[in-house]
């Protein structure tokens, strides 16, 4: 039987993780204390865990734990229990590179799935099927896979071995992030989940006779970025996924907010949702991609190996929204909102909720927790009550639309 399409999305802690199953996803990945490839996200201790898995799958949401590091021996001999107690707490899946990690899970956990990371590399059906003979049930693909490659793939694995791709995220300028360049150069070993990026810094040449003139290094005339990757996205072109036999479409962003996540998520359910129809994903669905901190977008290697996908200006990020509240609920007329960034009664705000386009915000009057009323609101996390004249589900997003 062929597996279902699945929407799977990031979460560093336990709010991005409700964000994701609130808005929409099928299935969410998260990392352990270790083994994973974002060690400067907060990550999950095994109570969390535990308390992961059983908010997800109250929704019918399974949960992968990213094991895609390439660990030493020191590590392998501590698996073994972290492992087990993974499985214990609920986890569904193990995502894994190392062929050490796959037999001990195999062996401590066997009733995880075993998904094979993007770290593998793997670009054709001879190493799909071997590994799927090792006990994959899921290849994450080399993000350098294109999609005429992608449905060769499909036609020579087994029915239900599942295929997962990236469509939306940040970038690595190295083969599917197997890069030692941030280890080299900051001490801090990017296969082990600590990279400092050190590809989206700016360069300039020194010349050995010369020091302190620094000239500057340009693929062209527009900038020295030259090894600062695009972030992918993909959310107009998912019915080309679908018929190349994509099984599980990845949003990548486990060190990303909550709002990212949710955001992010909502707009590719919809868009997913489309495309399982045949419909164009409308032009607001779209733009929500834009409402989170991004780079330039670009369609990664799915199409072409001589489209863009380094940007040489610089390594900043834009967005056309800003995060400024949650929704709490809904009491004798005002909306109960917990503010999380500056806003005023004046700025352009509006409510994201999920499965439908966002819906203006326009406050009659705010009052502070003292109960006094507003004009600027200017206390993270403080408690505000808000009278617009509508009720708004708990958990409603409230963001500032930014002027162009």
């Amino acid at each position: 039987m062929k597996p279902m399409l699945e929407l799977l999305s990031p979460a560093g802690d336990l709010e991005c993780l409700e964000a994701a199953v609130d808005y929409g996803c099928n299935a969410v990945y998260i990392g352990g204390k270790g083994y994973g490839m974002r060690a400067a996200s907060k990550n999950f201790d095994f109570d969390e865990m535990k308390r992961a898995c059983e908010y997800a799958h109250s929704s019918n949401v399974r949960v992968y734990l990213t094991c895609n590091t390439t660990p030493s021996n020191d590590e392998i001999d501590a698996f073994s229990e972290f492992i087990k107690n993974a499985e214990i707490a609920g986890i569904d899946a193990a995502i894994v590179c190392d062929l050490g990690i796959m037999s001990l899970v195999k062996k401590y956990a066997p009733l995880l799935d075993i998904h094979m990371s993007t770290q593998v590399g793997v670009t054709n059906y001879a190493a799909a099927n071997e590994l799927y003979n090792m006990g994959a049930s899921r290849i994450v693909l080399a993000r350098e896979t294109g999609i005429d490659e992608i449905k060769r793939i499909r036609e020579n694995i087994p029915d239900d071995m599942e295929i997962e791709v990236f469509v939306h995220g940040a970038m690595c300028v190295s083969f599917s992030g197997r890069c030692l360049l941030s280890a080299y150069m900051t001490g801090r070993n990017a296969n082990k989940g600590e990279c400092a990026q050190p590809c989206r810094w700016k360069y300039s040449l020194v010349e050995e006779t010369r020091p302190g003139q620094f000239f500057p290094i340009s693929e062209d005339e527009s900038g020295t970025y030259i090894l600062n990757a695009k972030d992918m996205c993909m959310i107009e072109h998912l019915d080309k996924l679908i018929g190349a036999g994509v099984t599980s479409f990845k949003i990548e962003g486990r060190a990303k907010s909550a709002y990212y996540v949710a955001t992010v998520t909502n707009a590719y359910r919809l868009a997913l949702e489309y495309a399982k129809k045949g419909e164009a994903v409308p032009d607001w669905v779209v733009n929500e991609v834009y409402s989170v901190s991004h780079r330039d977008y670009c369609t990664g290697f799915y199409f072409s190996d001589s489209d863009a996908k380094q940007v040489y200006e610089s390594s900043g990020y834009d967005r056309s929204c800003d995060f400024v509240g949650m929704i709490d609920g809904y009491e004798n007329g005002f909306v109960l909102l917990t503010q999380r960034n500056y806003f005023t009664v004046e700025d352009d705000l509006e409510v994201l909720m999920p499965g439908i386009k966002p819906v203006k915000f326009i406050p009659e009057h705010i009052y502070n927790s003292e109960g006094e009323e507003i004009k600027i609101a200017h206390r993270a996390t403080e408690k505000l009550k808000a009278l617009c004249g509508r009720e708004f589900p708990k958990n409603s997003i409230l963001r500032r639309v930014n002027k162009k």
